[in-house]
């Protein structure tokens, strides 16, 4: 009669990557620290990517100058787009200079227009875009206070064709892929020199 070994236990799949990742550290050298490895993915995968304010100014950028007429009674342009960081409000402003002109206006009027938006993870692009942007002011001169409402109308107009779901970083695919387990970013927080991606197990 032929005595079978017992079978070891099967080993969990999260244990079988916490030790190889601890492996993988330990193969890197002395100079890190085992402890770092243990409680995250970094270095291979870090828990966290930053991108800064000027690599989203230069996303930005790309959508100006916009042109655009709005039912045949305004003509606005929209140019030098500037980024600024609200990390109070967990947004990103966009103030643009504007420029408008209607046969309801006696000569063009020129201003500006501030837009802010909230920050999401796309999946489908793997990118980080620009969600839910509203008008924050105007501030036109001349005859155009006469026709606020329509003005504010204009804006928020801008705002939805220019920000919305408008993507700001996109990451590669090895940023977010390490042995055969896919990572992806969950929360986003404004910085005040950038802004931050946790990147979590999927």
């Amino acid at each position: 009669m032929i005595r079978r070994a017992p079978r070891a236990p099967s080993t969990p799949p999260s244990a079988t990557r916490r030790a190889f990742l601890l492996a993988a550290c330990a193969a890197a050298g002395t100079a890190m620290s085992l402890g770092a490895c243990a409680t995250g993915i970094f270095p291979f995968i870090p828990d966290h990517y930053t991108f800064s304010r000027d690599q989203v100014q230069e996303a930005v950028q790309r959508k100006f100058p916009y042109h655009r007429s709005v039912q045949q009674l305004f003509e606005v342009a929209l140019t030098n787009p500037v980024v600024t960081l609200l990390p109070d409000r967990n947004r990103v402003a966009v103030h643009v200079d504007a420029h408008l002109a209607s046969p309801l206006m006696q000569q063009p009027v020129d201003g500006a227009f501030t837009l802010s938006s909230e920050l999401a993870y796309d999946a489908a692009s793997r990118s980080v875009v620009l969600r839910s942007p509203s008008v924050d002011s105007v501030d036109m001169q001349g005859s155009a206070a006469g026709y606020a409402q329509q003005v504010n109308a204009v804006a928020a107009l801008a705002a939805t064709q220019l920000l919305a779901n408008y993507p700001v970083y996109t990451f590669k695919p090895d940023q977010l892929q390490f042995a055969g387990v896919n990572y992806e970013p969950g929360t986003i927080t404004i910085l005040t020199n950038g802004i931050r991606v946790q990147i979590v197990e999927k």
